[in-house]
């Protein structure tokens, strides 16, 4: 498992980086600085569950439909941040589910009244459910994608939870680039100059971003297992040479 710290070891390496002497329990602290600093780190951590699809954000949500009760709309989990684009499935068929529809294609199937001619399902994101068109949907599909949780702590006990409010919560995000940032935002809320701390911060992000669930190789050859990109399945007869 990938490193991670607590949310006082967090907040106090921050702090000696700042020349401020550390903290027994910060959150229990008097000390105007670190009711700051508890502040941040939850700011920091909040907003950079929307910078990037960390892989250790990573869930899955499957369910499988049932059209004598279901009316086609479903509650999202309690964590959920944001779907990972494309991971939708409908694994019964083996077919990508259809979307996300727009209101305007969601508002034209209902006054279509396609239901009956629609073969495989469709989703859209409305009022914070997920929506499966046709409605009802049909019967026994298993329905899965992947999407980021906005929880990125956890208490001692091991329950997420999307802030920390005691020393001992554990933050599951990469700590250096949490306490790169968490200093950038202690700076710039007291006015002083994070120039350079704000370069040191973006080198640890576009690192992490680099490193977080690695890249595949691209073969332009015959090799390996995939597809290659570049064939005679993908080159025009004429034309492309000089």
């Amino acid at each position: 498992m990938a490193r991670q710290e607590t949310a006082k070891t967090i907040i106090n390496r921050t702090a000696a980086e700042l020349a401020i002497a550390a903290s027994t329990d910060p959150y229990s602290s008097s000390d105007e600085l670190f009711t700051q600093l508890t502040s941040l780190l939850n700011t920091a951590g909040q907003e950079l569950v929307e910078l990037h699809p960390w892989q250790v954000l990573r869930k899955e949500l499957s369910f499988v439909t049932n059209a004598a009760v279901d009316t086609g709309t479903y509650d999202l989990p309690s964590d959920f941040g944001y779907m990972i684009d494309q991971t939708g499935w409908d694994q019964t068929n083996n077919v990508p589910i259809g979307g996300p529809l727009t209101a305007q294609a969601w508002s034209y199937l209902e006054g279509r009244g396609l239901t009956s001619s629609t073969i495989y399902a469709s989703f859209r994101l409305a009022e914070n459910k997920l929506d499966i068109y046709p409605q009802p949907p049909p019967n026994a599909l298993t329905i899965r994608f992947e999407y980021i949780s906005r929880d990125w702590a956890k208490d001692a006990g091991g329950t997420s939870k999307d802030w920390t409010d005691v020393q001992s919560d554990i933050v599951l995000l990469d700590p250096l680039l949490v306490r790169k940032f968490l200093k950038v935002k202690f700076l710039d809320a007291k006015g002083m100059d994070a120039s350079s701390a704000r370069m040191d911060l973006e080198n640890i992000f576009n690192s992490r971003i680099g490193k977080d669930t690695g890249s595949s190789i691209l073969s332009a050859s015959n090799g390996g297992h995939s597809m290659p990109y570049l064939s005679g399945y993908n080159i025009a007869d004429s034309g492309y040479g000089s």
